[in-house]
């Protein structure tokens, strides 16, 4: 198979509980010439993370001032919690112009934001393969409320609705064949 093509950006979406952070992680240990795009946010750090290293740790003021600026590929409020996300498109270009490809883990209507600017984006849709199984995962976390699941399960649904626009769907009903998949779709060998 062939080295990775230069300056790819890399677009993963999928509902929470999908399990695109698993696979992320796996994809960049077993898929060389990936490099994850550090996204910006509002919120406070938690314990052990670093600005820039897990995010770009933003005062609201500086997100807005950023936002209106135009700066951002995408960004949104993170509902009932008031904290902003977005990406950065000073942390995208670079690498492109670099030839390095960068993937972005970002919601449907942040994907569809990105494909307005980057219409050749790769863009991979994580599958949970039904809403049954997505409802499993959540509650198996153990780290939701029944009514937050609810929430989750109801932006799923309309998640699911948008999978058909997105140019490949990976079904992640095992890890390992899911990381091969998506290797294999980027085009970057598995070592």
């Amino acid at each position: 198979m062939s080295a990775p093509s230069a300056g790819n950006l890399i677009v993963i979406s999928g509902p929470s509980g999908a399990g695109k952070t698993t696979l992320l992680k796996r994809l960049y240990a077993e898929c060389p010439g990936l490099k994850a795009s550090v996204s910006a946010t509002t919120r406070s750090p938690r314990p052990g993370e670093r600005d820039g290293v897990d995010y770009h740790f933003l005062s609201p003021e500086e997100f807005e001032r950023k936002r209106q600026a135009g700066e951002f590929l995408e960004s949104c409020e993170v509902f009932g919690r008031g904290a902003w996300y977005g990406t950065l498109e000073s942390e995208v270009a670079p690498s492109l112009a670099a030839g390095k490809s960068i993937v972005l883990e970002i919601d449907v209507q942040g994907a569809m934001s990105v494909l307005e600017r980057y219409p050749d984006a790769l863009t991979i849709f994580v599958h949970p393969g039904s809403l049954d199984e997505l409802r499993r995962r959540l509650s198996q976390r153990g780290t939701d409320s029944q009514e937050a699941i609810e929430r989750r399960m109801e932006v799923a649904r309309r998640e699911l609705d948008a999978a058909d626009r997105y140019r490949y769907q990976v079904l992640n009903d095992d890890v390992a064949r899911a990381v091969r998949e998506i290797c294999e779709i980027v085009g970057s060998p598995k070592v």
